[in-house]
């Protein structure tokens, strides 16, 4: 995919702020810190777009951006260790739940999982939820970069396994430009007859 453009739109807090939904989308899902921002810059081959952090639950909002004027990214808030109050916690929740749910341009979510730990059970239980309501989801498995390379098959497998999965996870590093390559492979069928 040859990324001409890429812009970040809007962050919002509830579903009334969302974009109108012309365009076709593609979600990231994940734990907090598992790497969502660093596979969106990785795939638009930008450093700073989104904005990256140690500090677990980071992103508190969903944030949309536009790429090639034809599609948008669309960044959920991970979910997991982030050290936030409960009710904020259940806010993200219902936040992330309605445009799961309801969004009628989402094409597809991609579902990060740590390579090195595996998926969680709220991994398990996002990619069941998708499963219920029929979204496509692709897994990745990020941080490979942290592995040796005698475990990064071993640590796939496991993922496979845990997930249920027919296919292998597909694998990031932002090292690795070949793998961000087989990551658009899987995700522009979901969006080209608009593009």
């Amino acid at each position: 995919m040859k990324i001409r453009s890429a812009e970040f739109i809007l962050s919002a807090s509830s579903p009334w702020q969302f974009p109108a939904p012309t365009l076709p989308e593609i979600a990231f899902a994940g734990r907090s810190n598992v790497g969502k921002s660093t596979l969106i810059n990785s795939l638009l081959n930008r450093k700073k777009l989104v904005k990256t952090s140690s500090t677990p639950g980071k992103t508190q909002l969903i944030n949309f951006f536009k790429i090639n004027d034809a599609f948008h990214f669309v960044d959920l808030p991970g979910y997991g260790f982030a050290k936030v109050p409960e009710n904020v916690r259940q806010q993200w929740q219902r936040l992330i739940e309605a445009y799961l749910q309801e969004r009628e341009c989402l094409r597809n979510v991609v579902l990060i999982v740590d390579s090195r730990h595996g998926p969680t059970a709220q991994d398990r239980q996002l990619k069941e939820w998708l499963d219920y309501y029929e979204r496509p989801v692709l897994i990745v498995a990020s941080k490979i970069d942290k592995l040796k390379r005698g475990q990064i098959q071993k640590h796939l497998k496991q993922i496979r396994q845990d997930l249920s999965l027919e296919k292998t996870p597909l694998a990031h590093s932002s090292l690795e430009k070949g793998r961000r390559e087989d990551i658009w492979k899987n995700l522009v069928p979901s969006i080209e007859a608009e593009i």
